[in-house]
């Protein structure tokens, strides 16, 4: 069996039905609306996302974090239908003040606490945290390309968005991969909409593309064993602006995937928990699905002829 055929098997037998709608819809020509049915299930009455949509948090409230991973699938779908329910939800929880501090959206709101979770997104741990970009300048940017113009939520995100910049671009190149690429996505979201006069979107790329050359991982042996910052984080098409000062790693991620999949058709998660074993155990198999199928279109973007 090939590469995408033992990961096919593997999706089928044990992916979450959003990710068998994903998968489909990327490989087997499925219908998108099947892949925007799944994912509103994870919507709660106030727009937000939670029910373990990022699968190590089992809060089933709405929370930043989770809503984020609700627009990535958005973006990753290329969905922007801002008149659609799921989109007006998002909007709608991010106007709301909801796990919003003035400048932040909480990557751990204190009701992850009361449910089965990563030790990451623990209140008490993540506190130094609070004030990170991670979701935060991603979420300003969905704002900025999906809100209405002129009204008082996209003027939340105008600030959010400069101060985000600002704060940026006063230090040097971030060590958190995770808050990269949401600079990444508030690049991105900025440029689709025609957004201007927020920031300097020239020096953001400019800075952008040195930080994501500077946050992937260059020593290959650090692959085999550690948790590392991949291509991928950032990128899975020849088309992306980080493709060509990256080709090499870039094309070097397609061979460690072919080589590193399971019997299963999975591939290995570098991470785990060290409390909540069973819901662990669940939360695995969940990322080992949406893991297989992100290589998959990796694959189809970086490693097609």
């Amino acid at each position: 069996m090939t590469v995408f055929e033992k990961a096919r098997a593997f999706i089928y037998r044990n992916a979450r039905p959003l990710d068998l709608a994903r998968f489909k819809y990327h490989f087997e020509g499925g219908r998108r609306e099947d892949v925007l049915t799944a994912l509103s299930y994870y919507q709660n009455p106030d727009g937000g996302f939670g029910h373990a949509l990022e699968a190590d948090a089992w809060n089933p409230n709405s929370a930043p974090l989770q809503t984020w991973t609700a627009t990535e699938l958005l973006h990753e779908l290329g969905f922007t239908d801002a008149g659609h329910p799921i989109i007006q939800g998002i909007l709608r929880y991010l106007e709301s003040g909801a796990n919003f501090e003035g400048h932040f959206w909480l990557n751990a709101p204190p009701s992850n606490n009361d449910y089965p979770h990563a030790p990451w997104w623990h209140t008490e741990s993540t506190g130094s945290n609070r004030s990170s970009y991670n979701p935060t300048a991603c979420l300003a940017g969905f704002i900025l390309r999906f809100a209405e113009r002129g009204g008082e939520l996209y003027s939340l995100g105008r600030r959010v968005a400069g101060e985000a910049f600002d704060a940026y671009m006063s230090q040097g190149l971030l060590g958190d991969m995770h808050t990269a690429a949401c600079y990444v996505r508030l690049l991105e979201y900025c440029e689709e909409a025609g957004v201007s006069g927020i920031f300097d979107s020239a020096a953001l790329k400019e800075k952008l593309l040195l930080q994501v050359k500077h946050s992937i991982t260059q020593n290959k042996e650090e692959w085999e064993t550690g948790y590392i910052c991949k291509p991928s984080q950032f990128f899975n098409s020849r088309g992306s602006i980080f493709y060509e000062g990256n080709k090499e790693i870039a094309e070097y991620e397609c061979g460690f995937i072919k080589r590193t999949q399971l019997e299963d058709g999975s591939w290995s998660i570098p991470w785990g928990w060290a409390d909540y074993p069973e819901e662990w155990a669940i939360s695995k198999n969940w990322w080992r699905g949406s893991g297989a199928l992100l290589n998959l279109l990796y694959l189809k973007g970086i490693d097609a002829p």
